[in-house]
């Protein structure tokens, strides 16, 4: 029998990803995926400032990067046109925030847009690099069996048939939304239940890349009433990925069908070969619990929703991100007897949050733009069009420019967060307002030497002191984790503007740059606020 700490179930992004953040912090990993390889899915090409921020402290950033096929200097622009080669309706410039340009104190890293599979070849190299991770392709579950120690996993090697059982002290299910950890729990889904229908194409078209030296995007929206769709290129030359939406009971169309909606579309007649067609219905669904004692669900396992703002996979890698560290920190045994639990939570609002702002976006598509007219000539098409640019501005920048959404996901009511008595920030999901309100993201800054604040904070957790003076609760709070092994790095950078961007002398943050606590002075006894930010002792605010 093979022994690990931690199984995990699943080889896309999540799985890959805590994988890596788990091997970062000493953890010894087996992952499982059924697949042998990835194949050029059209899903996930928006890798946005968080998670980018992620995997620039998981050391893959500059990999994700060097592996997306559209060079730097592409902007990052959204165009909605009539058709792919007709008239421009609107234009959303820097969408995500991925156009390259000068450093932005509010983010320490821009998005990436690059196909979800070059970011799995990114981010399964930086964890096949670690030494306690092991990455096992064409190896499916079957069952588990769960005792008070851990899990029993039985699997089957897909090539020969072979079964074999690996042992763990804990078991992630990242596999997806069929997945068999979320079965294994008895864990249900809730929410609405496939209330749209929609067609992925993968095709390959060299004609296609005039449109992208013309008017160069990375998403075409097109607006007519005979084949709305979004396009956009995936390679860089002649592959592109092509979306399109079907009523709740249409049938797939078959190849003369869709070869014809791709023309209709494009405005003339493209020759194309299509190499993927991947079909799925819309959902807007969170499972009913994360765990059953030490089996725990990420990514896809436990959330589905629509893909419209490009939350899908960057809301896994935020469930990996909260979870590495928890479940290491058990591991390493620092970690307190409650701190899992507060993995759902944070998570799960988080989730709901997320999730109904991309049914927002979902509830105005290209197919609901279309007007009589609009690619009439002469004045009255020019009014259509006008009518329907102001009508996308106006309703599909909360989509493209989704900052507050992105970056204002926070914690609050969290077990291990200890609250301050300051009013939360608007929630807005296009205007982002940093601040250091325990259970938020911490403000980042660019310092004086160029660097990231981000990157000074180190794995650990992390005692930024903005300003001179509390010298006496720093070494309390040093001696404090030192007795409970919590790892903890103090930070004083010495930048003016610290003070007023975190509203405090101190402020302690998590290993997911989360705020836990912050203030001029201890509120407690140093080993007492470090109890509740670790999980070992959920008491309340004296």
């Amino acid at each position: 029998m093979t022994e690990t700490q931690v199984l995990i179930i699943g080889g896309g992004p999540v799985g890959l990803a805590l994988a890596v953040d788990l091997g970062l912090r000493g953890i010894t990993v087996t992952l499982i995926e059924q697949s042998a390889r990835h194949s050029p899915q059209p899903r996930a090409k928006t890798t946005n400032v968080r998670s980018m921020e992620h995997m620039r402290r998981w050391g893959v950033a500059e990999a994700i990067r060097a592996a997306a096929p559209l060079p730097r200097a592409y902007p990052t622009d959204v165009v909605f046109a009539t058709r792919l080669f007709g008239r421009t309706l609107a234009k959303f410039h820097n969408a995500f925030f991925g156009t390259d340009g000068p450093p932005d104190d509010r983010f320490a890293e821009r998005a990436q847009w690059t196909p979800q599979y070059k970011v799995e070849g990114a981010l399964r190299a930086r964890a096949a690099s670690l030494p306690g991770v092991t990455l096992r392709f064409g190896a499916r579950l079957e069952s588990m069996t769960q005792d008070a120690d851990g899990v029993d996993a039985c699997l089957t090697m897909i090539d020969t048939g072979r079964s074999e059982t690996i042992r763990a002290a804990y078991v992630i299910g990242a596999d997806g939304a069929r997945s068999r950890a979320r079965e294994a729990i008895g864990a249900n889904m809730q929410g609405s239940h496939a209330f749209a229908q929609h067609v992925n194409l993968v095709i390959r078209a060299p004609a296609l890349a005039e449109a992208m030296t013309r008017e160069p995007a990375i998403m075409y929206w097109l607006v007519n009433a005979e084949s709305a769709a979004f396009t956009g290129p995936m390679d860089g030359a002649d592959t592109w990925f092509f979306m399109f939406s079907l009523g709740r009971d249409a049938v797939l169309p078959d190849a003369p069908a869709l070869q014809a909606r791709l023309n209709a579309a494009f405005g003339r007649d493209v020759p194309t070969e299509i190499l993927v067609v991947d079909p799925w219905s819309a959902h807007s669904l969170i499972a009913d619990r994360y765990r059953d004692r030490r089996i725990l669900l990420a990514g896809d396992a436990c959330h589905l929703h629509p893909p419209f703002g490009g939350y899908g996979m960057n809301l896994g890698l935020g469930d990996a991100a909260d979870l590495g560290w928890k479940l290491a920190a058990v591991l390493r045994g620092w970690g307190g007897a409650e701190l899992l639990d507060s993995y759902e939570a944070e998570r799960k609002p988080a989730h709901r949050r997320v999730i109904d702002e991309a049914v927002a976006n979902h509830a105005l598509l290209a197919t609901d733009l279309a007007r009589p007219g609009l690619e009439a000539e002469g004045p009255a098409g020019d009014a259509v069009r006008a009518e329907v640019g102001a009508l996308i501005l106006a309703g599909k920048a909360r989509e493209f420019h989704s900052l507050g959404v992105v970056l204002g996901t926070h914690y609050d009511g969290s077990p291990i967060v200890v609250p301050d008595g300051t009013a939360p920030m608007p929630d807005h999901p296009t205007d982002f307002q940093a601040s250091a309100r325990p259970g938020n993201r911490a403000p980042h800054l660019w310092l004086a030497d160029g660097s990231s604040l981000f990157d000074h904070f180190g794995a650990g957790f992390c005692l930024l002191v903005t300003a001179p003076g509390p010298g006496p609760d720093v070494a309390r709070l040093v001696s404090a984790a030192e007795a409970t092994g919590l790892p903890l790095r103090v930070l004083l950078p010495q930048d003016a503007r610290l003070g007023a961007l975190y509203g405090a002398r101190l402020a302690l943050i998590r290993p997911d740059q989360h705020v836990a606590w912050r203030g001029d002075t201890l509120p407690m006894d140093a080993g007492a606020l470090l109890d509740w930010v670790r999980g070992a002792a959920m008491a309340t605010m004296p």
